[in-house]
């Protein structure tokens, strides 16, 4: 296998990963009451409901600008499209699917595809699709580990999000593998 098509192969697992990981902790968060989740913390966004609300705009964003879309960076996360936390729920099972199948597209040679990044202002940059991606599943992670650490001050507990690779690990996820109707992750080769 070539470099670029290992590259590939784990952007298609990070998609899942993504998935995942987003499935365990929002249904973590549903058991919360609307109070609690817009209840202000401690963080970069200061609850849990503004963090949930910053991933899902923020995912849309690079979803659009890896599709040749150029979306507004002017995101107000207090002023979402989503009403509910049952709205933002399925509309970031949405966005996780949208980014599977992206990934799931993907060929080794459109790595170094050209992506432009309005960032307002007219401003544009110029990067190349694996970055974006890489930067998008680190953007990801980042703040799925503050929604982590905020909904630790809860009385729900934050559920474990790294138990996604490893073979030993198989048992933990299959509930929810099944219920995102995912196959075990495989070696990151075709």
């Amino acid at each position: 296998m070539t470099p670029a098509a290992g590259l590939v192969a784990y952007f298609r697992t990070m998609a899942r990963n993504n998935a995942w990981s987003n499935h365990r902790l929002l249904e973590a968060c549903a058991r919360l009451d609307p109070v609690e989740l817009r209840a202000e913390r401690t963080g970069f966004f200061p609850s849990l409901w503004l963090t949930l609300s910053h991933i899902l705009l923020v995912d849309g964003y690079y979803l659009d600008a890896l599709h040749g879309v150029l979306a507004s960076p002017e995101m107000d996360e207090a002023a979402t499209p989503w009403s509910t936390f049952e709205e933002l729920h399925a509309a970031q099972r949405a966005s996780d699917a949208r980014l599977v199948r992206f990934c799931d597209g993907l060929e080794p040679d459109g790595l170094a595809a050209d992506v432009v990044l309005d960032r307002g202002g007219g401003v544009r940059h110029h990067e190349r699709l694996e970055r974006v991606l890489a930067h998008l599943f680190l953007h990801q992670i980042h703040h799925r580990g503050q929604a982590h650490a905020m909904l630790s001050g809860t009385a729900v507990d934050p559920p474990q999000l790294d138990e996604f690779l490893l073979a030993n690990d198989a048992p933990l996820r299959a509930p929810d593998m099944t219920a995102l109707a995912f196959d075990e992750p495989g070696p990151w080769e075709e």
